[in-house]
């Protein structure tokens, strides 16, 4: 996301249009809920992370241990909201080419001649699965830095632009390390959420169990295409946003670095670096969308509450101090979310 100058200005009258495009965004979550609650059972809270995202215009990186269905989740989305999706597995012998494509040497069979084609590569996708991207090594893990910054990609000096919408949802496997390479945080720092996902309740898992082991197949109905999301896209960006409620996302960000003026003790104690301008940018724009899918033009600092684990959790790198005390990027946010107090709206008006 590039800087812009004042980004938390926002129009303050909100026309009938976009009211009514928020109004229909909240009634298209409960349809996508409906239908994406055929395949998969329980994970709610994920649903609205990831939708969150999609309207966002954000990429996600998604952690859980195998067989929690991230794939399925991935592909039942794009089919309720009629998008192309393509997979990628990756794996240590990965080339960037079979990510982005390759220039091949086509033959005209009636003249002879010789010339380049390029064959795209599955990143030309709405949207991209890229599992296990840590089993690739660095080189092919970069491949992905430029589609998902530009939305597009570069291959032999030729500039080729990506379907839009366009979102890379990246999934990790965090109990087996040996053969991996973690993520730069360069390159963490293009993923807007960080969503963990955990084992599904009981009676999820019974139901989970007898659903899945039936000779059952279930149809998932289009609730929006390509160009509706695009649009809502756009309509939450527009959402105004009031000057307490930036004020709450700045002061967040900031408090979670150890050199600056307002950061608590606790930061400068446990953190050796903290989140940086995107992550502000994230806080807003989340909040944004967390307001719209659920019907709401009112963006408010609960909107940012709300994604801040998402945003904030890979964006502080804790020290050792952290680490021997069994405080996890997690709990430092939580504890910032008990400290930044929300600013008051009269002192913005």
């Amino acid at each position: 996301m590039a800087v812009t100058a004042n980004p938390l200005m926002a129009p303050a009258i909100a026309s009938g249009d976009d009211l009514a495009a928020i109004e229909k965004l909240g009634a298209s979550r409960k349809r996508l809920k409906a239908e994406i609650a055929k395949v998969i059972v329980g994970q709610e809270h994920v649903v609205d992370d990831l939708l969150t995202a999609v309207f966002s215009r954000g990429h996600c990186l998604m952690i859980g241990v195998p067989g929690l269905a991230k794939t399925l989740m991935v592909r039942t989305i794009a089919q309720a909201i009629d998008l192309s999706f393509n997979r990628i597995q990756f794996t240590p012998d990965l080339m960037p080419s079979d990510i982005t494509g390759t220039d091949i040497i086509e033959e005209d069979k009636s003249t002879g001649t010789r010339q380049f084609k390029f064959v795209k590569g599955p990143v030309f996708a709405n949207i991209l699965l890229a599992d296990e991207i840590n089993r690739t090594p660095p080189k092919t893990q970069a491949a992905l830095l430029q589609a998902m910054q530009e939305r597009e990609i570069t291959v032999s000096g030729q500039t080729y632009q990506l379907p839009s919408p366009f979102f890379v949802l990246a999934t990790q496997n965090p109990i087996e390390q040996e053969g991996t390479y973690p993520l730069p945080e360069a390159q963490l720092d293009r993923f807007m959420f960080d969503i963990r996902i955990g084992y599904p309740k009981p009676e999820e898992e019974l139901e989970i169990a007898k659903s899945t082991t039936a000779d059952v197949k279930v149809e998932v109905s289009k609730v929006l295409t390509g160009e509706e999301i695009l649009h809502l896209q756009q309509i939450v960006r527009r959402l105004p946003i009031s000057d307490h409620v930036g004020r709450y996302a700045v002061n967040l960000a900031r408090s979670s670095r150890p050199d600056d003026e307002i950061a608590p003790g606790f930061t400068k104690e446990y953190i050796n670096w903290g989140a940086g301008t995107r992550a502000v940018q994230y806080l807003v724009l989340g909040a944004k969308a967390r307001a719209a899918i659920a019907g709401e033009y009112n963006v408010t600092c609960q909107h940012v509450r709300e994604v801040a684990l998402l945003v904030l959790r890979h964006r502080i790198m804790t020290n050792f101090h952290a680490e021997a005390e069994g405080l996890s990027p997690d709990k430092i946010v939580k504890m910032l979310l008990d400290h930044v107090p929300e600013p008051r709206s009269q002192d913005y008006a």
